[in-house]
């Protein structure tokens, strides 16, 4: 498996697949240090690193990155001259791509062409929003796509994706988008005291509604105009909790100035474990993100574990497959100006019906029961069972 570098998402996965699949054994190279050793990240402007384990139990190695300017956010920000000699050391059976927009993923690809080793894609992207390109930006796609034998999908909007591409559907695997569950029990008496502590800290009454965002405050996730959307409604008995830091933050703060007292909580950035009460907190989880910046939105996946119903644009990747309108949380048309209020006012009418929470929570989370760890591993399973053999 290659890998830019390790996440709170997939390291657990690799966790996880290590100690109960012994039939599959992955390595993991990682080509950049994020997360692990204080980085700074732009978005969020500040520097840190991940405050859960994820390095431990599972066979990975860091490949030097000579990159000038190390990072994910350029081509060459991911530049391991030694990768290559790296795989044919370790001489992997199958390769597995995370995604392909750098260069090492390009020297990665080379490699297993040149020895004959299968390759796999891993990757979340989606045509929302936008319909698939012309041809002068198709086949270049196209033809990357044509050299890997199976696909790891995440979604329905995911598999449209490849479809449209030209992947032939026998090279298609259902894998979907999963987080680590256990960090997400909504009976855990531990999150359950830590977010009571937190709502007694922000002065919210245990009637109170609460509205989540938590994540980078830039203009693509649409903070200031959540904010915007709830102060045009003013629901009465609700609160609004803005988790995090980035460019939008002086924006937002002036914004709530003009809030009612005690409605608008703007909260600092909030390490991984630190999410599951912010969560558990919440009667709605927000992510109005626009254009083509959300190719999935595991924060849903995690918010609906505890139980928290999402409220998302038609833009968010993992809208088909997790947010049924009215059923599992709320969806909005992203070019609809005023659709964010209505959708948000439709989310806090029906958390205050009588059993209206009971009846969301419940719901959100036998529908993300579907979206673990063994159900992704039975796609991998079935996509290396579908390999030519060598």
């Amino acid at each position: 498996m290659v890998l830019s570098h390790p996440t709170q998402y997939y390291s657990p996965w690799f966790r996880w697949l290590q100690a109960r699949c012994p039939d599959v054994q992955p390595r993991v190279f990682y080509l950049w240090e994020f997360g692990v050793v204080p980085t700074r990240d732009p978005q969020f402007g500040r520097t840190f690193a991940w405050d859960v384990d994820l390095r431990s139990g599972y066979d990975h190695e860091f490949v030097p990155n000579t990159a000038t300017e190390p990072g994910t956010h350029h081509f060459h920000g991911l530049r391991n001259p030694d990768l290559a000699a790296r795989l044919a050391a370790w001489r992997p059976e199958a390769l597995l791509l995370f995604g392909y927009k750098w260069e090492s993923h390009l020297r990665a690809i080379l490699w297993a062409r040149r020895t004959g080793c299968p390759l796999l894609f891993r990757g979340d992207s989606h045509f929302l929003g936008r319909g698939p390109p012309g041809w002068p930006r198709r086949w270049p796609l196209a033809f990357l796509y044509r050299q890997f034998a199976a696909f790891l999908c995440v979604g329905r909007a995911n598999r449209a994706y490849f479809s449209a591409l030209g992947v032939p559907e026998h090279r298609l695997f259902h894998a979907p988008h999963a987080v680590d569950a256990t960090r997400f029990d909504p009976a855990d008496p531990a999150l359950l005291d830590q977010a009571a502590a937190l709502r007694q800290d922000l002065g919210l009454a245990p009637a109170t509604r609460v509205v989540l965002f938590a994540g980078k405050l830039i203009p693509a996730k649409q903070p200031r105009e959540l904010l915007a959307a709830y102060l045009a409604v003013r629901p009465p008995d609700s609160a609004l909790v803005i988790v995090g830091d980035g460019p939008e933050r002086p924006a937002l703060e002036a914004a709530a100035r003009t809030a009612p007292p005690g409605s608008v909580h703007l909260l600092p950035f909030a390490n991984q474990s630190e999410m599951p009460a912010r969560y558990l907190l919440a009667d709605v989880f927000a992510l109005p993100s626009r254009g083509l910046y959300e190719t999935w939105g595991l924060a849903v996946n995690e918010a609906m574990h505890l139980g928290t119903p999402p409220l998302v644009s038609d833009r968010v990747g993992c809208q088909q497959d997790l947010v049924e309108e009215g059923v599992t949380g709320w969806v909005f048309p992203a070019e609809d100006s005023g659709g964010l209020a209505a959708a948000l006012a439709r989310a806090l009418a029906a958390v205050a019906a009588p059993g209206g929470r009971d009846r969301f929570r419940a719901a959100a989370r036998a529908r993300i029961a579907g979206y673990t760890f063994a159900q992704t591993t039975a796609g991998l399973a079935a996509a290396l069972a579908a390999l030519p053999r060598r």
